[in-house]
Protein backbone atom coordinates (compact mmCIF):
# COMPACT_ATOMS: atom_id res chain seq x y z
CA UNK A 1 0.00 0.00 0.00
CA UNK A 2 1.38 3.42 -1.02
CA UNK A 3 1.68 6.28 1.84
CA UNK A 4 -0.80 8.41 1.83
CA UNK A 5 -0.07 11.90 1.23
CA UNK A 6 -0.51 14.08 3.92
CA UNK A 7 -0.13 17.53 2.50
CA UNK A 8 -0.75 19.05 -1.31
CA UNK A 9 2.72 20.94 -2.09
CA UNK A 10 2.48 23.03 -5.00
CA UNK A 11 3.63 21.84 -8.42
CA UNK A 12 6.89 23.87 -8.64
CA UNK A 13 8.96 21.05 -7.42
CA UNK A 14 11.26 21.11 -9.99
CA UNK A 15 13.94 18.55 -10.16
CA UNK A 16 16.51 20.89 -9.62
CA UNK A 17 14.93 21.92 -6.09
CA UNK A 18 14.73 18.48 -5.12
CA UNK A 19 18.33 18.37 -4.65
CA UNK A 20 18.29 20.83 -1.38
CA UNK A 21 15.14 22.13 -0.54
CA UNK A 22 16.65 25.41 -0.77
CA UNK A 23 17.92 28.20 -3.24
CA UNK A 24 21.24 28.95 -3.58
CA UNK A 25 23.28 30.69 -1.11
CA UNK A 26 23.69 34.39 -1.96
CA UNK A 27 26.92 35.96 -3.38
CA UNK A 28 29.36 37.96 -1.48
CA UNK A 29 29.38 41.57 -2.19
CA UNK A 30 29.56 43.15 -5.83
CA UNK A 31 29.51 46.38 -5.41
CA UNK A 32 33.17 47.51 -4.20
CA UNK A 33 33.04 47.37 -0.37
CA UNK A 34 34.43 44.34 1.07
CA UNK A 35 31.40 42.76 3.17
CA UNK A 36 27.66 42.59 2.57
CA UNK A 37 26.73 43.50 6.08
CA UNK A 38 28.31 44.35 9.79
CA UNK A 39 27.39 44.15 12.91
CA UNK A 40 28.78 46.99 14.91
CA UNK A 41 29.38 47.83 18.52
CA UNK A 42 27.80 44.42 20.18
CA UNK A 43 28.91 42.35 22.83
CA UNK A 44 29.25 38.81 20.76
CA UNK A 45 28.06 35.83 23.33
CA UNK A 46 29.21 33.31 20.58
CA UNK A 47 27.21 30.29 21.08
CA UNK A 48 30.40 28.23 22.84
CA UNK A 49 29.47 29.25 26.54
CA UNK A 50 32.86 31.25 26.84
CA UNK A 51 32.62 35.04 28.05
CA UNK A 52 31.02 37.64 25.69
CA UNK A 53 33.49 40.11 23.98
CA UNK A 54 32.93 43.44 22.41
CA UNK A 55 33.29 42.86 18.49
CA UNK A 56 32.31 43.47 15.48
CA UNK A 57 30.63 40.78 12.87
CA UNK A 58 30.85 40.89 9.26
CA UNK A 59 29.03 38.83 6.17
CA UNK A 60 29.11 38.41 3.42
CA UNK A 61 26.91 36.09 1.41
CA UNK A 62 25.34 33.50 3.89
CA UNK A 63 28.21 33.24 5.78
CA UNK A 64 30.41 35.20 8.96
CA UNK A 65 33.58 36.16 7.55
CA UNK A 66 34.99 38.46 9.72
CA UNK A 67 34.45 39.23 14.06
CA UNK A 68 37.01 41.71 14.94
CA UNK A 69 37.48 43.18 18.33
CA UNK A 70 39.20 46.13 17.07
CA UNK A 71 35.98 47.06 15.24
CA UNK A 72 34.69 47.38 11.70
CA UNK A 73 34.07 50.02 9.60
CA UNK A 74 30.17 50.56 8.84
CA UNK A 75 31.70 51.39 4.97
CA UNK A 76 33.42 48.18 4.35
CA UNK A 77 29.61 47.02 4.37
CA UNK A 78 26.85 47.49 2.16
CA UNK A 79 24.42 47.61 5.22
CA UNK A 80 25.54 48.26 8.81
CA UNK A 81 23.08 47.18 11.90
CA UNK A 82 24.18 49.11 15.33
CA UNK A 83 24.16 46.78 17.99
CA UNK A 84 25.37 48.95 20.79
CA UNK A 85 24.28 48.01 24.05
CA UNK A 86 22.97 44.77 22.50
CA UNK A 87 24.12 41.00 22.41
CA UNK A 88 25.27 39.47 19.25
CA UNK A 89 25.09 35.70 19.24
CA UNK A 90 23.84 32.84 17.05
CA UNK A 91 20.29 32.45 16.19
CA UNK A 92 18.54 30.12 18.43
CA UNK A 93 17.26 26.63 17.19
CA UNK A 94 14.19 25.25 18.29
CA UNK A 95 14.29 21.36 19.25
CA UNK A 96 10.53 21.12 18.92
CA UNK A 97 7.61 22.71 17.20
CA UNK A 98 4.60 22.00 15.23
CA UNK A 99 5.21 23.00 11.76
CA UNK A 100 5.68 19.29 10.01
CA UNK A 101 2.35 19.28 7.19
CA UNK A 102 1.93 23.83 7.94
CA UNK A 103 5.47 25.57 7.64
CA UNK A 104 4.25 26.73 4.51
CA UNK A 105 0.64 28.30 5.33
CA UNK A 106 3.16 30.64 7.58
CA UNK A 107 6.23 30.91 5.97
CA UNK A 108 7.52 34.03 8.10
CA UNK A 109 6.86 32.07 11.22
CA UNK A 110 6.44 35.46 13.32
CA UNK A 111 5.83 34.02 16.34
CA UNK A 112 9.06 32.47 15.84
CA UNK A 113 11.36 35.18 14.63
CA UNK A 114 10.41 37.60 17.26
CA UNK A 115 11.83 34.90 19.78
CA UNK A 116 14.66 35.16 18.29
CA UNK A 117 14.68 31.51 16.53
CA UNK A 118 15.96 30.91 13.42
CA UNK A 119 15.73 27.22 13.06
CA UNK A 120 12.89 25.13 13.94
CA UNK A 121 12.93 21.50 14.23
CA UNK A 122 10.04 19.43 13.00
CA UNK A 123 10.16 16.33 15.54
CA UNK A 124 6.79 14.64 15.03
CA UNK A 125 5.32 13.38 17.78
CA UNK A 126 0.86 12.62 17.17
CA UNK A 127 1.29 14.62 13.76
CA UNK A 128 1.52 13.54 10.45
CA UNK A 129 4.36 13.77 8.08
CA UNK A 130 4.43 15.53 5.20
CA UNK A 131 4.83 13.09 1.86
CA UNK A 132 6.64 12.74 -0.26
CA UNK A 133 9.21 14.36 2.20
CA UNK A 134 11.49 15.82 -0.36
CA UNK A 135 8.90 16.86 -2.45
CA UNK A 136 7.56 18.94 0.55
CA UNK A 137 10.75 19.96 1.66
CA UNK A 138 11.65 21.42 -1.63
CA UNK A 139 8.73 23.22 -2.37
CA UNK A 140 8.96 25.60 0.60
CA UNK A 141 10.01 29.33 0.56
CA UNK A 142 10.27 30.37 4.38
CA UNK A 143 11.98 32.66 6.22
CA UNK A 144 13.89 30.07 9.10
CA UNK A 145 15.66 27.42 8.65
CA UNK A 146 13.94 24.20 9.48
CA UNK A 147 14.30 20.09 9.72
CA UNK A 148 12.13 17.24 9.65
CA UNK A 149 12.19 14.00 10.92
CA UNK A 150 10.73 10.73 10.06
CA UNK A 151 7.46 10.00 12.57
CA UNK A 152 6.44 6.88 13.87
CA UNK A 153 3.02 7.68 14.78
CA UNK A 154 2.57 8.91 10.50
CA UNK A 155 4.68 5.81 9.95
CA UNK A 156 2.42 3.13 11.77
CA UNK A 157 -0.97 4.97 10.46
CA UNK A 158 0.15 4.15 6.91
CA UNK A 159 -0.11 0.47 7.96
CA UNK A 160 -2.24 -0.38 10.66
CA UNK A 161 -4.10 3.21 10.84
CA UNK A 162 -5.51 3.03 14.53
CA UNK A 163 -5.44 -0.50 14.78
CA UNK A 164 -4.02 -1.77 18.95
CA UNK A 165 -2.06 -4.61 18.05
CA UNK A 166 1.64 -5.52 16.78
CA UNK A 167 2.42 -5.22 13.59
CA UNK A 168 2.87 -8.81 11.44
CA UNK A 169 6.43 -9.31 9.89
CA UNK A 170 5.67 -8.08 6.78
CA UNK A 171 3.74 -4.96 8.11
CA UNK A 172 6.69 -4.55 9.92
CA UNK A 173 9.11 -4.63 7.19
CA UNK A 174 6.43 -1.91 5.27
CA UNK A 175 6.89 0.45 8.32
CA UNK A 176 10.67 0.04 7.83
CA UNK A 177 10.50 0.74 3.92
CA UNK A 178 8.83 3.68 5.16
CA UNK A 179 11.45 5.68 7.66
CA UNK A 180 14.05 4.26 5.33
CA UNK A 181 12.64 6.71 2.84
CA UNK A 182 12.44 9.48 4.85
CA UNK A 183 15.84 8.79 5.93
CA UNK A 184 16.68 8.74 2.04
CA UNK A 185 14.94 12.04 1.71
CA UNK A 186 16.79 14.09 4.18
CA UNK A 187 15.42 13.00 7.59
CA UNK A 188 17.29 14.04 10.93
CA UNK A 189 15.88 10.72 12.41
CA UNK A 190 13.23 9.29 14.29
CA UNK A 191 10.85 10.94 16.03
CA UNK A 192 7.78 8.89 18.40
CA UNK A 193 4.84 10.37 20.48
CA UNK A 194 4.53 6.92 22.83
CA UNK A 195 1.99 9.04 24.88
CA UNK A 196 -0.51 9.64 22.00
CA UNK A 197 -2.89 6.96 20.53
CA UNK A 198 -1.82 5.21 17.98
CA UNK A 199 1.45 5.64 18.87
CA UNK A 200 1.32 4.10 22.50
CA UNK A 201 -0.06 0.57 20.97
CA UNK A 202 3.79 0.00 19.54
CA UNK A 203 5.71 -2.13 22.01
CA UNK A 204 9.09 -0.98 22.09
CA UNK A 205 10.25 -3.23 20.37
CA UNK A 206 8.77 -1.96 17.15
CA UNK A 207 10.30 1.08 17.84
CA UNK A 208 13.95 -0.35 18.61
CA UNK A 209 13.12 -1.80 14.71
CA UNK A 210 12.62 1.22 13.38
CA UNK A 211 15.16 3.24 15.10
CA UNK A 212 18.33 0.85 13.96
CA UNK A 213 17.00 2.16 10.01
CA UNK A 214 17.46 5.66 11.22
CA UNK A 215 20.56 4.75 12.61
CA UNK A 216 21.83 3.18 9.57
CA UNK A 217 21.31 6.59 7.60
CA UNK A 218 23.03 8.74 10.84
CA UNK A 219 19.86 9.21 12.16
CA UNK A 220 18.88 10.75 16.24
CA UNK A 221 15.89 9.28 17.89
CA UNK A 222 13.48 11.69 19.29
CA UNK A 223 10.89 10.73 22.02
CA UNK A 224 8.06 12.41 23.62
CA UNK A 225 8.02 9.85 26.18
CA UNK A 226 4.87 7.27 26.63
CA UNK A 227 4.31 8.54 30.50
CA UNK A 228 5.58 11.84 31.83
CA UNK A 229 3.41 11.32 35.25
CA UNK A 230 3.58 7.91 37.09
CA UNK A 231 4.80 6.04 34.33
CA UNK A 232 8.05 8.79 34.01
CA UNK A 233 10.61 6.36 35.26
CA UNK A 234 10.08 3.48 32.92
CA UNK A 235 9.69 5.66 30.14
CA UNK A 236 12.98 7.09 30.57
CA UNK A 237 14.29 3.84 30.71
CA UNK A 238 12.70 2.97 27.44
CA UNK A 239 14.19 5.40 25.55
CA UNK A 240 17.63 4.63 27.05
CA UNK A 241 16.57 0.93 25.90
CA UNK A 242 15.84 2.25 22.23
CA UNK A 243 19.52 4.39 22.47
CA UNK A 244 21.10 1.21 23.42
CA UNK A 245 19.88 -1.76 21.27
CA UNK A 246 19.50 0.44 18.04
CA UNK A 247 22.83 1.98 18.88
CA UNK A 248 21.60 5.10 17.82
CA UNK A 249 21.64 8.93 19.93
CA UNK A 250 18.73 9.73 21.97
CA UNK A 251 16.80 12.87 22.81
CA UNK A 252 13.50 12.72 25.50
CA UNK A 253 11.49 16.16 24.85
CA UNK A 254 10.06 18.23 27.06
CA UNK A 255 11.71 16.43 29.71
CA UNK A 256 9.00 17.22 32.73
CA UNK A 257 7.97 15.33 35.98
CA UNK A 258 3.87 15.68 35.28
CA UNK A 259 1.24 15.48 38.29
CA UNK A 260 1.88 16.92 42.27
CA UNK A 261 3.03 12.70 43.02
CA UNK A 262 5.92 13.18 40.62
CA UNK A 263 7.00 16.22 41.81
CA UNK A 264 10.88 16.21 42.45
CA UNK A 265 11.34 12.45 40.07
CA UNK A 266 13.50 14.95 37.62
CA UNK A 267 15.81 13.95 40.45
CA UNK A 268 15.86 10.44 39.32
CA UNK A 269 15.58 11.17 35.89
CA UNK A 270 18.73 13.08 35.52
CA UNK A 271 20.18 10.67 37.16
CA UNK A 272 19.18 7.97 34.69
CA UNK A 273 20.71 10.28 31.80
CA UNK A 274 24.13 10.57 33.64
CA UNK A 275 24.19 6.64 34.37
CA UNK A 276 23.20 6.14 30.31
CA UNK A 277 25.99 8.58 29.59
CA UNK A 278 28.49 7.08 32.01
CA UNK A 279 27.67 4.05 30.00
CA UNK A 280 28.89 5.39 26.69
CA UNK A 281 25.42 5.87 25.76
CA UNK A 282 24.60 9.44 23.88
CA UNK A 283 21.08 10.44 25.38
CA UNK A 284 20.07 14.60 25.96
CA UNK A 285 16.83 16.26 26.59
CA UNK A 286 15.02 19.63 26.10
CA UNK A 287 12.43 21.51 27.91
CA UNK A 288 10.44 24.71 27.31
CA UNK A 289 10.19 27.16 30.58
CA UNK A 290 6.83 26.57 32.03
CA UNK A 291 5.11 24.85 34.32
CA UNK A 292 2.20 23.69 32.57
CA UNK A 293 1.85 21.30 29.01
CA UNK A 294 -0.71 21.28 26.25
CA UNK A 295 -2.01 18.37 24.48
CA UNK A 296 -5.56 16.87 23.11
CA UNK A 297 -8.14 15.40 25.49
CA UNK A 298 -7.12 12.37 24.58
CA UNK A 299 -4.59 11.86 27.16
CA UNK A 300 -7.10 11.69 29.74
CA UNK A 301 -8.97 8.28 28.10
CA UNK A 302 -6.98 4.72 28.89
CA UNK A 303 -5.44 4.52 25.57
CA UNK A 304 -7.58 1.25 24.75
CA UNK A 305 -10.76 3.24 24.50
CA UNK A 306 -9.55 5.46 21.88
CA UNK A 307 -8.87 2.75 19.48
CA UNK A 308 -10.19 2.83 15.92
CA UNK A 309 -11.48 6.59 16.48
CA UNK A 310 -14.44 8.40 17.58
CA UNK A 311 -16.96 6.13 16.53
CA UNK A 312 -15.76 3.37 18.59
CA UNK A 313 -15.42 5.00 21.64
CA UNK A 314 -18.90 5.78 21.30
CA UNK A 315 -20.16 2.12 20.77
CA UNK A 316 -17.83 1.16 23.87
CA UNK A 317 -19.49 3.94 25.65
CA UNK A 318 -23.12 2.32 25.22
CA UNK A 319 -21.94 -1.06 26.58
CA UNK A 320 -22.58 0.18 30.58
CA UNK A 321 -19.71 -2.71 31.64
CA UNK A 322 -16.90 -1.22 29.26
CA UNK A 323 -18.43 2.49 30.19
CA UNK A 324 -17.62 1.63 33.77
CA UNK A 325 -13.78 0.72 32.86
CA UNK A 326 -13.70 3.71 30.47
CA UNK A 327 -14.50 5.80 33.36
CA UNK A 328 -12.08 4.49 35.77
CA UNK A 329 -9.39 4.50 34.02
CA UNK A 330 -10.38 8.23 32.98
CA UNK A 331 -10.46 8.88 37.00
CA UNK A 332 -7.57 7.36 37.35
CA UNK A 333 -5.73 9.35 35.39
CA UNK A 334 -7.47 12.69 36.54
CA UNK A 335 -7.17 12.02 39.92
CA UNK A 336 -2.63 11.42 39.95
CA UNK A 337 -1.82 13.35 36.96
CA UNK A 338 -4.31 16.00 35.04
CA UNK A 339 -6.76 17.44 37.37
CA UNK A 340 -6.06 16.88 41.11
CA UNK A 341 -9.33 17.92 42.69
CA UNK A 342 -9.35 20.61 40.34
CA UNK A 343 -10.73 20.70 37.31
CA UNK A 344 -9.72 24.36 36.82
CA UNK A 345 -6.00 22.81 36.50
CA UNK A 346 -7.16 22.07 32.55
CA UNK A 347 -7.64 25.18 30.69
CA UNK A 348 -9.29 25.02 27.31
CA UNK A 349 -7.11 25.93 24.10
CA UNK A 350 -9.66 25.17 21.75
CA UNK A 351 -13.39 23.43 22.43
CA UNK A 352 -14.34 22.18 19.29
CA UNK A 353 -18.06 21.79 20.38
CA UNK A 354 -18.14 25.16 21.95
CA UNK A 355 -15.60 27.36 21.02
CA UNK A 356 -17.03 30.13 24.03
CA UNK A 357 -14.77 28.09 26.19
CA UNK A 358 -11.81 28.60 24.17
CA UNK A 359 -9.25 29.97 27.42
CA UNK A 360 -11.77 28.75 30.26
CA UNK A 361 -11.75 25.86 32.58
CA UNK A 362 -13.64 22.60 32.83
CA UNK A 363 -14.15 24.05 36.24
CA UNK A 364 -15.77 26.85 34.26
CA UNK A 365 -17.91 24.29 32.47
CA UNK A 366 -18.74 22.35 35.04
CA UNK A 367 -20.19 25.32 37.22
CA UNK A 368 -21.89 26.35 34.26
CA UNK A 369 -24.00 23.14 33.58
CA UNK A 370 -24.23 23.49 37.86
CA UNK A 371 -22.12 20.81 38.82
CA UNK A 372 -19.13 21.04 41.50
CA UNK A 373 -15.39 21.28 41.05
CA UNK A 374 -14.77 17.32 41.28
CA UNK A 375 -13.39 14.82 39.20
CA UNK A 376 -16.66 12.55 39.20
CA UNK A 377 -18.18 15.80 37.36
CA UNK A 378 -14.89 16.44 34.94
CA UNK A 379 -15.54 12.67 33.85
CA UNK A 380 -18.83 12.89 31.90
CA UNK A 381 -18.24 16.36 30.49
CA UNK A 382 -14.55 15.50 29.08
CA UNK A 383 -16.49 12.36 27.18
CA UNK A 384 -19.67 14.19 25.82
CA UNK A 385 -16.48 17.02 24.59
CA UNK A 386 -14.54 14.50 23.48
CA UNK A 387 -17.74 12.33 21.39
CA UNK A 388 -18.29 16.10 19.92
CA UNK A 389 -15.08 16.86 18.66
CA UNK A 390 -12.80 17.00 21.56
CA UNK A 391 -10.44 19.63 22.99
CA UNK A 392 -6.92 20.84 23.22
CA UNK A 393 -5.82 22.08 26.67
CA UNK A 394 -3.33 23.78 28.60
CA UNK A 395 -2.58 21.42 31.82
CA UNK A 396 -1.39 23.08 35.08
CA UNK A 397 0.80 20.31 36.70
CA UNK A 398 4.38 21.26 37.00
CA UNK A 399 6.87 22.04 39.57
CA UNK A 400 9.13 25.05 38.97
CA UNK A 401 12.11 23.17 41.13
CA UNK A 402 11.67 20.55 38.27
CA UNK A 403 11.97 22.56 35.62
CA UNK A 404 15.04 24.73 36.87
CA UNK A 405 16.68 20.88 38.17
CA UNK A 406 16.26 19.77 34.12
CA UNK A 407 17.35 23.51 32.68
CA UNK A 408 20.51 23.68 34.89
CA UNK A 409 21.84 19.87 33.48
CA UNK A 410 24.57 19.80 31.62
CA UNK A 411 22.65 17.99 28.58
CA UNK A 412 19.41 19.96 28.51
CA UNK A 413 18.42 22.23 25.30
CA UNK A 414 15.38 24.40 24.81
CA UNK A 415 12.46 24.05 22.71
CA UNK A 416 8.89 26.12 22.27
CA UNK A 417 6.47 22.67 21.77
CA UNK A 418 4.98 25.37 20.05
CA UNK A 419 2.75 25.99 17.17
CA UNK A 420 3.18 28.24 14.36
CA UNK A 421 -0.11 31.14 15.18
CA UNK A 422 -1.79 34.09 13.30
CA UNK A 423 -1.25 37.03 15.59
CA UNK A 424 -5.06 36.62 17.78
CA UNK A 425 -6.29 33.27 16.32
CA UNK A 426 -6.85 30.63 18.59
CA UNK A 427 -5.55 30.19 22.23
CA UNK A 428 -2.21 28.94 22.01
CA UNK A 429 0.19 27.90 25.10
CA UNK A 430 2.44 31.26 25.43
CA UNK A 431 5.13 29.25 24.72
CA UNK A 432 4.61 29.45 21.14
CA UNK A 433 4.93 33.03 21.71
CA UNK A 434 7.75 33.73 24.43
CA UNK A 435 9.58 30.17 25.37
CA UNK A 436 13.28 31.66 24.82
CA UNK A 437 12.76 34.87 25.81
CA UNK A 438 11.24 33.79 28.93
CA UNK A 439 14.10 31.36 29.61
CA UNK A 440 16.28 34.91 29.19
CA UNK A 441 14.47 37.02 30.99
CA UNK A 442 13.08 35.12 33.96
CA UNK A 443 15.89 32.07 34.80
CA UNK A 444 18.96 34.17 33.24
CA UNK A 445 18.38 37.60 34.82
CA UNK A 446 15.66 36.91 37.17
CA UNK A 447 16.80 34.17 38.90
CA UNK A 448 20.13 33.16 37.86
CA UNK A 449 19.28 29.74 36.98
CA UNK A 450 21.66 29.88 34.16
CA UNK A 451 24.55 32.46 33.32
CA UNK A 452 23.87 34.25 29.75
CA UNK A 453 26.58 32.48 28.17
CA UNK A 454 25.38 28.94 29.12
CA UNK A 455 21.85 29.31 28.22
CA UNK A 456 22.86 30.67 24.87
CA UNK A 457 24.84 27.40 24.23
CA UNK A 458 22.02 25.50 24.97
CA UNK A 459 19.75 27.52 22.46
CA UNK A 460 22.68 27.52 20.04
CA UNK A 461 25.83 24.99 19.56
CA UNK A 462 24.63 22.01 21.53
CA UNK A 463 21.22 22.47 19.78
CA UNK A 464 23.25 22.46 16.18
CA UNK A 465 25.54 19.88 17.21
CA UNK A 466 22.68 17.29 18.33
CA UNK A 467 21.56 17.83 14.22
CA UNK A 468 24.92 17.30 12.71
CA UNK A 469 24.42 21.22 11.86
CA UNK A 470 28.41 22.45 12.76
CA UNK A 471 28.43 24.89 10.97
CA UNK A 472 25.79 26.61 12.84
CA UNK A 473 25.49 28.23 15.98
CA UNK A 474 28.11 29.98 16.39
CA UNK A 475 29.57 33.64 15.62
CA UNK A 476 33.34 32.48 14.27
CA UNK A 477 34.62 33.03 11.01
CA UNK A 478 33.30 30.53 8.28
CA UNK A 479 29.68 29.61 10.21
CA UNK A 480 26.38 30.26 8.66
CA UNK A 481 25.15 33.55 9.59
CA UNK A 482 22.31 32.58 11.12
CA UNK A 483 22.00 35.60 14.07
CA UNK A 484 19.98 37.32 16.65
CA UNK A 485 21.00 41.01 18.06
CA UNK A 486 18.90 41.13 21.64
CA UNK A 487 18.67 43.39 24.64
CA UNK A 488 19.93 41.35 27.32
CA UNK A 489 18.28 43.55 29.91
CA UNK A 490 14.78 44.00 28.49
CA UNK A 491 14.23 40.84 26.49
CA UNK A 492 11.43 39.18 28.12
CA UNK A 493 8.26 37.16 27.40
CA UNK A 494 4.48 38.58 27.46
CA UNK A 495 2.49 36.19 26.41
CA UNK A 496 0.43 34.51 29.02
CA UNK A 497 -1.93 32.16 29.75
CA UNK A 498 -4.70 34.09 29.84
CA UNK A 499 -3.75 36.80 27.58
CA UNK A 500 -1.51 34.45 24.91
CA UNK A 501 -0.89 36.60 21.55
CA UNK A 502 1.64 38.97 22.36
CA UNK A 503 4.70 39.21 20.78
CA UNK A 504 8.33 38.64 22.76
CA UNK A 505 10.25 42.16 23.82
CA UNK A 506 13.60 42.65 22.85
CA UNK A 507 14.74 41.11 19.79
CA UNK A 508 16.22 43.90 17.51
CA UNK A 509 17.44 42.49 15.04
CA UNK A 510 17.80 38.68 13.23
CA UNK A 511 19.53 37.16 10.08
CA UNK A 512 18.92 33.33 8.55
CA UNK A 513 21.48 33.07 5.84
CA UNK A 514 22.76 36.25 5.98
CA UNK A 515 19.52 37.99 5.39
CA UNK A 516 17.93 40.01 7.71
CA UNK A 517 14.39 38.81 8.80
CA UNK A 518 14.16 41.21 11.92
CA UNK A 519 15.08 45.19 11.36
CA UNK A 520 15.29 47.58 14.12
CA UNK A 521 12.31 45.08 15.45
CA UNK A 522 10.42 44.99 12.44
CA UNK A 523 9.59 42.14 10.10
CA UNK A 524 11.35 42.26 6.70
CA UNK A 525 9.64 39.90 4.34
CA UNK A 526 12.50 38.00 3.09
CA UNK A 527 12.22 34.12 3.02
CA UNK A 528 16.09 33.17 3.20
CA UNK A 529 15.77 29.37 5.27
CA UNK A 530 16.64 26.00 4.30
CA UNK A 531 15.96 22.56 4.90
CA UNK A 532 18.76 21.60 6.98
CA UNK A 533 18.79 17.28 5.78
CA UNK A 534 20.59 14.66 7.71
CA UNK A 535 22.76 12.88 8.67
CA UNK A 536 22.69 14.20 12.04
CA UNK A 537 25.55 11.75 13.00
CA UNK A 538 28.51 10.30 10.69
CA UNK A 539 26.89 6.71 9.73
CA UNK A 540 27.53 4.33 11.75
CA UNK A 541 29.32 6.52 14.40
CA UNK A 542 28.86 4.88 17.85
CA UNK A 543 31.27 7.07 20.11
CA UNK A 544 29.52 9.30 23.04
CA UNK A 545 29.05 12.64 21.26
Amino acid sequence: MAPRSTVRTPLLAAAALLVAGCRPPAEPATRGRAYDLVITGGTVVDGTGQPGFRADVAIGGDRIVRVDPNGIAPAEADQALDASGLVVAPGFIDNHAHISTNIHEHPLAENFLRQGITTILASLHGGDEPWPLDAYMASLEIAPNVGFFAGHTWTRRQVLGEENRDPGPEELERMKALVEQSMQQGALGLSTGLLYVPANYAKTEEVIELAKVAARYGGIYSSHMRDEGRGLLESVAEVIRVAREANIPAQVQHHKAFGPGQWGWSVRTLAMIDSARAAGLDVKHDLYPYTAASTGASVIFPPWALAGGRDSLAARLTDPEIRQRIEEGMRDRMTHEWTGNDLARIQFREVAADPRYNGKTLADLARDRGLPNTVESGIPLVIELQLKGGFSAIYHGMSEDDVIRIMRHPYAMFETDGDPVGYGVGFPHPRSYGAFPRALARYVRELGVLTLEEAIRKMTSMAADQIGQHERGRIADGMFADIVVFDPATIRDRATFLDPHQYAFGIRHALVNGVPVIRQGALTGAKPGRVLKGPARPVAATAQQ
